[in-house]
This record gives structure tokens, C-alpha cells and sequence, in this order.
């Protein structure tokens, strides 16, 4: 294993609503994996225009209806990734088809593009169906939300899966 923990950034538009939320529900799930420690999540936007703002209120609630624990979620600021990030990121989960697009751009070579993923690549039945895709619940209600906390949940054991076995490599 690696001296330094494997790092996973997760990338959406503003770093308010999809990216907090996987970023959160990701490290409770290598905290229950027992990788704790092992593993570091964050993540950012790729645009400029909620920077600072914290995670999108229906993001909490939605984390909080599902019975999550606080890990901290006040603290979250939203940031814009850089291209610098590659140099310390194992794994960049993206959550649209954009935001990957927007990543392969700021990629410095073939090394970087290749550890950029569609978040939803990781849950079978989405890659199955080729619905790779999550739409960006800020322009909804609970509903879409939920939708999204779903998409999320579904895709969590693989990248659980995927990271364990990156480590035991």
C-alpha cells in the first residue's frame, strides 16, 4: 500500500448540490468499509460562480432524511478544481458528461484523463443501460433529490469496490 491516503475528488457544476453530497456519502461508506484513513474525499466544481457558498440546503436535507450523520457539513465551501489537483488525485469522479469533458481539458496528458470517471460508471445497471449521466437537482425540488441521492447510493460499492482493490494493488 501507498504511504499517502488514495485521494478521490468528486467534480459537478457548482460544488453545492451532486459533489458534497457523494463526497459525503463516500467517506461514510470507507469509514464503514474500515478504509478509513486510507481513503480522502472532497470535491469541487468546474465552474466559478458558487464559490464559497455552502452545500446546497436540500443537499442536507436529503442526507438528513436518509438518517446520515453530520460529518461536518457546515464546513463545506465550494471550490473550483484546478489542473494542479491532478498532481495529488487518484481518482476524479465527474457527475455529468460535461463536467468529464471540462476535466479531460484541464487534463495535462493521457496519465490525468485516465483517472477521470463518470461517477455513475461504478453502478452496473446505469452502465448497463448507458445512463451514465446525472442531471443536476438544483433546478428541481425533493424529488430530484432524492433522484440524485439514489444515483449517488447506487454507484457507492463500486467506487467502494474499485478503491480496495487500487489499494491492495
Amino acid at each position: 500500500m501507498s504511504e499517502r491516503p488514495y485521494r478521490i475528488t468528486v467534480v459537478c457544476h457548482g460544488n453545492i448540490c451532486r459533489s458534497p453530497m457523494a463526497a459525503f456519502l463516500l467517506r461514510e461508506a470507507f469509514t464503514d468499509a474500515g478504509l478509513d484513513g486510507l481513503v480522502e474525499v472532497d470535491s469541487a466544481g468546474t465552474s466559478t460562480e458558487e464559490l464559497g457558498n455552502p452545500a446546497h440546503p436540500r443537499t442536507i436535507a436529503t442526507l438528513r432524511r436518509h438518517g446520515h450523520p453530520d460529518v461536518g457539513w457546515a464546513d463545506h465551501r465550494a471550490r473550483q478544481f484546478r489542473a494542479d489537483w491532478f498532481d495529488d488525485v487518484d481518482l476524479v469522479l465527474a457527475a455529468d458528461h460535461p463536467h468529464a469533458d471540462r476535466l479531460e481539458r484541464l487534463a495535462r496528458d493521457a496519465d490525468e484523463r485516465g483517472r477521470i470517471r463518470l461517477l455513475r460508471s461504478f453502478d452496473p445497471e446505469a452502465a448497463a443501460a448507458g445512463e451514465l449521466g446525472m442531471d443536476d437537482p438544483w433546478y428541481g425540488g425533493d424529488a430530484e433529490y432524492e433522484q440524485t441521492y439514489a444515483e449517488i447510493g447506487a454507484a457507492v460499492p463500486g467506487i467502494v469496490e474499485h478503491v480496495r482493490r487500487a489499494l491492495d494493488a
